[in-house]
Order: C-alpha cells, then sequence, then structure tokens
C-alpha cells in the first residue's frame, strides 16, 4: 500500500442519478469544495469548486466536453486533470480521484 493511500479515504459524496450527463454540481465535504462533473459518454471527475484565478465557483460555470468555464473571468481548465487552459489561468486546479459503487459516488480525499 502506497503512503498516499494510507492519508486519503473514500467518501460517498452523490449518487449517479445527482448529475445528468453533461453537468457539473457542487459538493462540501469535510471542508473540501468540490465540483462533480458527469461527462458525455457516462465518465465522473472531481476537481476544487474554486477557481484558482477568480475565487469563483466552477460549479456555477459552463461544461462543455472536457472543459469548465468560470463564470467570472472565463478562463476554462480541463476537468479530467485541472489543466489551466490558457490567460487569465496561472494555476492548475486539484482534482480527486472517483469511484462509483453502483449508484453511489465516492471521492478520494485526505484523510
Amino acid at each position: 500500500m502506497s503512503e498516499n493511500a494510507l492519508n486519503t479515504r473514500w467518501v460517498e459524496v452523490a449518487s449517479a442519478e445527482d448529475i445528468p450527463e453533461g453537468e457539473v454540481i457542487g459538493v462540501t465535504v469535510e471542508g473540501h469544495e468540490i465540483a462533480l462533473y458527469h461527462l458525455d459518454g457516462g465518465s465522473f471527475h472531481a476537481t476544487a469548486n474554486l477557481c484558482t484565478h477568480g475565487q469563483a465557483l466552477l460549479s456555477e460555470g459552463w461544461l462543455d466536453d472536457c472543459t469548465i468555464e468560470c463564470p467570472l473571468h472565463a478562463g476554462c481548465f480541463d476537468v479530467r486533470t485541472g489543466k489551466g487552459l490558457g490567460d487569465p489561468i496561472e494555476e492548475d486546479l486539484e482534482t480527486y480521484a472517483v469511484r462509483r459503487d453502483g449508484d453511489r459516488l465516492l471521492v478520494e480525499i485526505p484523510a
């Protein structure tokens, strides 16, 4: 078991039915503000919910394919990797591993 695995745990955050395909929702889990994405094709991803540029909630932004656009200054991120996609973004997003167990969505967070 890796050292990282000892410092994290899986927490149920939502039902897969809570997030229509092509949509994003925001959840708060043990002090972590997380955006959950249900991409076209059925995959689920999670990032920090606050934009690293303007501190706006990404869950209030626009999801297009695998890109979330911040509602404040139009900065974009790849939700699969957290990578900022150009100006005004200078810092990538934190990402969280997502696991689906039946209809339950679990996110790996620091212990």
